[in-house]
């Protein structure tokens, strides 16, 4: 098991799937807390429910062209890269959420898919010199299988309940898409 601390711990169990979440720079406020007393499962979700309003900061993930790079930056990592084996993600407005099992370093692989993505966003954006994505990312390791499918469902879930679309399936650049699936299965 590897653990390491920058402002949050990492505590990343060698083949144990992860809970990643990572969001826009500047997406949330230095002086915006979670209420005191929550278990960090709560903070996390109150976090989520916050970047869900997409009230302050940039939301850049709303362009296609952007969500799609990022959509197409993870696929290609897990898929041509082999960094992880990708089981459900969603590129919301302001954050990314994925679950995965690492098969490379955890903090390889993020500053991989991060990496990229934030040049490629920032060429399309016609930035230099700025950060795109927060520096830190949210991580949770999934301990059982129980937990595996409630986190998957809340990945795919979280457009509908940030009220972006009616159902999961609908949503373009989540796992849960039904244009993806049939892509898949096709």
């Amino acid at each position: 098991m590897s653990f390491h601390s920058r402002h949050l711990p990492h505590w990343q169990p060698e083949g144990a799937p992860l809970f990643i979440t990572w969001c826009l720079h500047g997406s949330l406020p230095r002086n915006r807390f979670p209420p005191p007393g929550l278990t960090a499962g709560h903070a996390f979700v109150w976090m989520d429910r916050y970047l869900d309003q997409a009230t302050f900061g940039p939301t850049w993930l709303k362009r296609e062209d952007i969500a799609q790079m990022v959509f197409d930056c993870r696929h290609y990592a897990a898929d041509n890269l082999r960094h992880f084996d990708l089981h459900a993600g969603v590129v919301m407005p302001n954050h990314v959420h994925v679950l995965l099992t690492p098969i490379i370093a955890p903090s390889k692989l993020l500053q991989s898919v991060k990496g990229f993505s934030a040049r490629e966003a920032n060429k399309i954006l016609e930035r230099t010199g700025v950060p795109f994505w927060q520096a830190e990312s949210y991580d949770h390791w999934v301990r059982d299988d129980k937990e595996f499918g409630r986190i998957s469902r809340y990945i795919e879930e979280n457009p509908v309940r940030a009220g972006l679309v009616a159902t999961a399936e609908d949503y373009r650049w989540s796992s849960a898409y039904a244009g993806q699936k049939a892509v898949v299965a096709g």
